[in-house]
């Protein structure tokens, strides 16, 4: 890390140009030109984004806003209003998908399409809501709602394309020190225990292999190999079979079947934060816990 280095400065190598944040270099790419159609596909791949990695059955359907609303108000369980609470936060962010659609296909039919215009006061309403019920919803993991990405699609409509752009790569830094946070400790987890002597580069790996798929989009030429390269080092963690013929002098030692669980689960985290390209600091202090939880017990254990 170099402290000299400017938030926002941009460098070129091999072609590739990365811009600073905070400690790490970010992969740029070249924004769309800002127009309707930019902003359009811009939203749906965020929202798309958006629900595959929050809880199953709040992806409704814009028609069904009305009735989902409805639905939301009269329930009286707070546990299942909840869930119809999340329910109309996707319902909400589909009506304001199809608005943005209809619009687009507008202007390409000639019409023109200013930002006054009341279907955009509505579509904007609709994502503004929709990030307010948002709060509601989980992560499929069940530890926290990510309010970054019920933010995004809303950000993406009220901003310029390119200063959208800026702001990701922010994010993005973000969540490559949340990754390396995660495997620092999974690494001081292990370090002292000569069972698992060699397991520290592979999880320093996985670390690597993360921050490289968080910065690259689906897009991009090398994805297949990005991927692949990540999968791979996580199923290496997980395959890591310790030296049991090690003697364990330390009685206060975590159990190896404790420590296998425990790196599971870190590599688990890893890769929600990473396909979610945003921190997660409600999982990650979870994760934190549980590994102090089992060293602890062990500790008891051993008197």
């Amino acid at each position: 890390m170099n402290d000299t280095v400017k938030n926002g400065i941009r460098k070129e190598k091999d072609g590739l140009t990365s811009v600073y944040y905070d400690g790490y270099w970010v992969k740029c790419y070249t924004p769309p030109v800002d127009t309707l159609t930019a902003k359009k596909d811009l939203i749906q791949s965020l929202t798309r984004r958006l629900f595959n990695h929050m809880e199953h059955g709040i992806n409704i359907p814009g028609k069904m806003l009305d009735e989902v609303s409805d639905a939301y108000e009269a329930e009286t369980d707070h546990r299942k209003k909840r869930v119809k609470g999340a329910m109309l936060a996707g319902a909400l962010f589909n009506r304001a998908a199809d608005i943005f659609t209809s619009l687009v296909e507008l202007e390409a039919k000639g019409v023109e399409i200013k930002p006054s215009n009341d279907l955009m006061r509505t579509c904007g309403k609709c994502l503004e809501k929709a990030l307010e019920y948002g709060k509601m919803v989980k992560h499929r993991n069940g530890d926290e709602g990510i309010d970054e990405l019920w933010g995004e699609p809303f950000k993406a409509f009220i901003m310029p394309v390119e200063e959208f752009y800026e702001s990701r790569y922010v994010k993005i830094a973000m969540t490559m020190k949340n990754i390396d946070q995660v495997a620092t400790f999974m690494s001081d987890c292990i370090k002292k225990d000569c069972r698992f002597a060699g397991l520290e580069s592979l999880i320093l790996n996985y670390a690597l292999t993360a921050k490289n798929k968080c910065e690259t989009l689906r897009t991009d030429d090398n994805v297949l190999d990005v991927w692949s390269d990540f999968v791979v080092a996580g199923e290496a963690i997980i395959d890591f079979a310790p030296d049991t013929d090690v003697a364990v002098t330390n009685t206060s030692q975590i159990h190896e079947l404790d420590i296998r669980y425990l790196l599971k689960q870190g590599c688990r985290l890893m890769a929600f934060i990473t396909r979610a390209r945003t921190p997660m600091p409600v999982s990650t202090q979870n994760y934190f816990n549980e590994c102090k939880r089992y060293s602890e017990k062990r500790k008891l254990q051993s008197l």
